[in-house]
């Protein structure tokens, strides 16, 4: 890097006095709110969004069924401005399913926590579309095809700014015909709204040590089609939770199925990544997952359209890590606002993103630049959100203790207690220290896909329209190129095979016969399961050349 920049720079740069990394719904929420507050005070706020996917809403995948108690404080009038909330939640059911059978569980135990009524089914990357063409209305300047790669700091060790990847560059680092030096972005105070397990925000917790005196985060990793199907089986509204069979008692995880307008579903299978059986393949459960008896005839004679996976971030208030260091903040799922109870985070991202943002307004207002933003957390903590998330800590830990003895706990919890319990849950390690050598498991035997219901990975990664350019360098990186082979393959057999979800990973025979690990980067989603669930944190996700990766579509 610094070389190029010796030999082609210096990098151009541009003032900002807010900027905004990623375009997801706590990014551009954040940036809605700057404008606003600017627009009621006749204040001038430059406000810039870094997003890396080709478009706002690329890269954007979530179930999602969305509470609108923050797009109303946002936009109280969203209806009247057309946001794509059309069908809201009719039913919920919530099934236990055992290999054949599923049991019902009736509505008067069902928690406020699976409670649906007025939310609405949603697709979250076309909600992304709808909140940037409002800030690109309210003046926001939106730069997509630009991922922010590396932070920049002051001499002073305050966060400056970011400079975008550079564009061009060949898989051995030299320039092409088509090279591209990257822009230094700088502003008074920088958002960093990167979603689960940001590459940057990954960087700016151990820098500031953000984590300390948190427990571990803990994460999932979402897997989503979106189907047509038969509309004698389409009941708009209608949401579908699931848990039990394919999973053993022991795994964390369970299924979504939401009926959105259009005879569309949106269908998907979450796994905790605390698994301890590196045999477990998420992808090749939720294919099994789709022939359960109760659950295939929604499928049969349907047509499956898109496909995609995302890392959640899942550890709730007590993984939260401190969300200001100097000239910046954490917000969304960068920071981990997820509510994992309720399935649903796109809420809390847009309300973090607000109170980000009116910190930061204040804080211009007085003449102030790359300190901390301490009312921020300050605001988070008098919040709705704070209240709803201080009553579902306890969910994901005790869920980790397997299905049946988490269910009971949860219950207590949730109905009893109704999440006021004098205790707060543990998280005690890491997912990646989770796991187990294979040789305390058997193999898990996978079905064939039939190509009706199930499918395999690449099939499934070509209708998520992933592209990367063949000859750009490997985002995928390895801190030791020897660990795959003498430790993954050797003690876990290889696990990155199986959680990947789009076949980035692969062991292949080289001319003399050794094994090793073959990284088809292409292929890759930027779910981020890699970076997260690798043994020993070997494999670093790092940002591709802008504009790569998916381009999710009513995903």
């Amino acid at each position: 890097m610094n070389n190029l920049i010796e030999q082609y720079g210096p990098r151009e740069a541009m003032e900002y006095d807010v900027l905004i990394v990623g375009g997801g719904s706590a990014g551009l929420s954040a940036a809605i709110r700057l404008k606003q507050l600017a627009a009621e005070q006749g204040r001038e706020v430059s406000v810039c969004v870094l997003e890396k996917g080709s478009e706002v809403g690329a890269h954007i995948l979530s179930g999602a069924v969305m509470d609108p108690i923050a797009i109303n404080e946002l936009f109280p009038n969203w209806k009247e401005l057309g946001a794509p909330l059309n069908t809201e939640v009719t039913e919920d059911r919530f099934l236990f399913l055992s290999e054949t059978k599923a049991y019902k569980t009736p509505n008067f135990l069902l928690p406020a926590c699976f409670q649906n009524h007025g939310n609405y089914v949603i697709s979250l990357a076309n909600v992304a579309r709808w909140l940037g063409q409002q800030a690109e209305r309210l003046g926001v300047e939106i730069f997509p095809g630009f991922p922010a790669a590396e932070v920049l700091y002051n001499d002073d060790d305050s966060v400056k700014g970011v400079a975008t990847g550079n564009m061009g560059i060949d898989r051995h680092g030299n320039p092409t015909d088509a090279f591209q030096l990257g822009m230094e972005l700088h502003a008074k105070y920088t958002l960093f709204a990167e979603g689960a397990r940001g590459h940057l925000g990954k960087q700016l917790m151990a820098k500031f040590d953000l984590n300390r005196g948190r427990d571990p985060q803990t994460y999932a990793i979402g897997i989503k089609e979106l189907w047509e199907i038969d509309p004698a089986m389409h009941k708009p509204g209608l949401v579908i939770h699931t848990a039990g069979w394919p999973l053993d008692a022991g795994t964390y995880g369970g299924s979504f199925l939401y009926h959105l307008e259009n005879n569309q579903v949106a269908v998907g299978y979450v796994v905790g990544l605390a698994y301890q059986n590196p045999y477990l393949s998420p992808y090749e459960e939720f294919q099994r997952y789709k022939t359960h008896p109760e659950i295939r005839k929604f499928f049969e004679g349907g047509k499956r359209l898109s496909y995609g996976a995302r890392a959640i971030t899942a550890g709730g208030l007590q993984s939260l890590p401190k969300l200001i260091f100097p000239g910046g903040a954490l917000i969304g799922c960068d920071a981990g606002f997820l509510n994992a109870s309720r399935i649903k985070g796109s809420h809390a991202a847009m309300k973090t993103g607000m109170m980000a943002a009116e910190a930061a307004y204040a804080a211009l207002g007085e003449n102030r630049q790359h300190d901390e933003l301490a009312a921020y957390p300050q605001a988070f903590e008098k919040s709705w959100l704070h209240e709803e998330l201080f009553k579902a800590r306890n969910f994901k830990p005790f869920m980790a203790r397997g299905l049946y003895s988490g269910t009971l706990m949860v219950g207590i919890d949730q109905v009893l207690f109704r999440g006021k319990a004098p205790w707060t849950a543990k998280h005690k390690h890491a997912d990646h220290a989770c796991l187990r050598p294979a040789s305390e498991f058997k193999p898990i035997f996978y079905p064939k896909p039939d190509g009706k219901l199930a499918f395999d990975r690449l099939s499934s990664v070509f209708i998520s329209n992933t592209n990367h350019a063949e000859e750009q360098p490997v985002h995928l990186t390895l801190n030791d190129p020897t660990v795959p082979v003498n430790i993954n393959l050797h003690k876990y057999a290889g696990p990155e095979q199986r959680y990947c979800p789009a076949g980035v990973y692969e062991y292949v025979m080289n001319e003399s016969g050794e094994e090793r690990l073959q990284i088809n980067a292409q292929n890759c989603v930027h779910c981020k399961t890699c970076d997260i669930k690798d043994p020993t944190q070997n494999i670093v996700w790092v940002t591709p050349e802008g504009g790569g990766g998916p381009n999710y579509s009513n995903m």
